[in-house]
């Protein structure tokens, strides 16, 4: 059964598919490293990076996906049946489980922030070292704040494409620009703020390190959402009409941009009040509530801040949680109500011995590390890259080129001047690229 159901709009799937490439780690994480590698030399190289090897997986996934109108596990069984291949999507439903079971942890930190700034119980806080070492100790309120994310997640893709993930990321997406524009204005008329967007963007190569390098290489494909067939999945709901190189470019470019909006609202702020940037959780929770409380109206801007991470991390989440339930239903729509709830307790359950990895199971460790910080080292660290390197081998190894040609051809018109350098970048340097990224991030090199 292929699916029933569809994107209404073009601009639809595109925001949808950017806010699930736009997470959280985008947003603290790569300006941070950005800042720390180089600056404007870092972005130059992340940007050479995405368009020869997040783009080219990006485009990938979407062919498997619109190609076949299936989800991410039987997309591998119509084109390569009785093989292994499936095991590809296996993996990505596998990981995108489990990542999502340690994410909520992060969406519920976010929630239990954005609760106290609307109640006005972060008036006059002066410690949010503290807080922020409260929300993540306390059995209640993480597992509580971790269940409430869950919640909202499971009742956006519960109903269903157009009318949950589609509509929810109309509202999201633009509501994350218009608040970005709104800070970064405010940021920028901060005095000393120029310091910030020069640490930011000025080229340095002089910092740009061989790890800078690996980070940019590495953020390359996990910036976009690839390698755990979230894409395959969004595709198959796209109808034959649309334009898949430019959809691709399009949230590459959203990617990109949005990294620079958060970069530019962040750190003239902090150079401003003569704070370090620090990378992580300590960013959002510590230091910029922090930056907010010394400003006049302050706490408007921290909801503000607050309900953009919020955003960014839900529709993410969304796309986690689809992957799954569209395995599972088969492109059976009427099992999606059942199947969003099943699933989104399940992960529910799973993520709860992450959400008290910081307290009552701070003791607990796998491999040397807490079990919030094992599942992320398992994530990111080995199952994306081999997710990425299965489906970059998988297409040009099993996907006829005529077939390749042809779908990407529908909306696109004539695509044979780049077709063979997409194939030749897919056969050899994303393959190449992604096995240096795994083998740096399991500490062989």
């Amino acid at each position: 059964m292929n699916q029933t159901e569809q994107w209404t709009s073009k601009i639809g799937f595109i925001l949808a598919s950017a806010g699930s490439a736009i997470g959280i780690g985008a947003i603290w994480k790569l300006p941070y490293v950005a800042g720390t590698s180089g600056g404007g030399a870092f972005f130059l190289l992340f940007l050479l990076f995405t368009a020869l090897v997040g783009l080219p997986l990006l485009l990938g996934e979407f062919v498997i996906g619109r190609s076949t109108q299936k989800e991410a596990i039987r997309a591998y069984q119509d084109i390569a049946p009785k093989s292994f291949w499936p095991v590809t999507g296996y993996i990505g439903v596998i990981t995108c489980f489990i990542l999502l079971s340690f994410y909520s942890v992060v969406g519920g930190w976010i929630l239990h922030y954005l609760f106290l700034a609307l109640t006005g119980k972060l008036n006059g806080t002066s410690d949010f070292a503290a807080l922020f070492g409260e929300t993540i100790t306390s059995p209640l309120s993480a597992v509580g704040f971790q269940f409430a994310f869950l919640f909202i997640t499971i009742m956006v893709v519960a109903r269903g494409i157009q009318n949950g993930i589609e509509a929810a990321n109309k509202y999201l997406m633009p509501a994350l620009f218009l608040i970005f524009i709104i800070i970064i204005i405010r940021s920028l008329t901060l005095e000393g703020a120029m310091e910030g967007v020069q640490f930011f963007l000025q080229p340095d190569f002089t910092k740009l390190s061989s790890e800078g390098v690996l980070f940019a290489l590495g953020q390359s494909f996990f910036s976009l959402s690839v390698g755990v067939s979230v894409m395959v999945t969004y595709s198959s709901y796209l109808d034959k009409k649309q334009n898949l190189p430019k959809s691709a470019v399009s949230i590459v470019s959203l990617n990109v941009i949005i990294s620079l909006l958060a970069g530019l609202a962040i750190f003239p702020a902090v150079f401003s009040l003569g704070l370090e940037p620090e990378a992580g959780p300590g960013l959002l929770f510590i230091v910029l509530p922090s930056i907010f409380q010394q400003l006049p109206f302050g706490i408007i801007f921290l909801i503000l801040f607050l309900a953009l991470f919020l955003f960014a991390t839900l529709t993410s989440a969304f796309s986690m949680l689809e992957i799954i339930v569209a395995s599972l239903a088969k492109g059976d729509s009427s099992k999606r109500v059942k199947l969003s709830w099943i699933s989104g307790l399940l992960i529910f359950i799973v993520g709860i011995p992450s959400a008290l990895s910081f307290g009552v199971l701070g003791e607990v460790t796998l491999f040397g590390k807490n079990i919030f910080d094992s599942a992320d080292f398992l994530v990111s660290n080995i199952l994306m890259p081999i997710g990425a390197f299965l489906i970059a081998v998988f297409i040009p190894m099993r996907m006829d080129k005529q077939r390749l040609i042809e779908e990407l051809s529908k909306g696109a018109g004539n695509v044979k001047s780049w077709f063979a350098l997409w194939l030749l970048l897919l056969k050899y340097i994303v393959p190449l690229v992604i096995v240096v990224v795994f083998l740096d991030a399991i500490g062989i090199i």
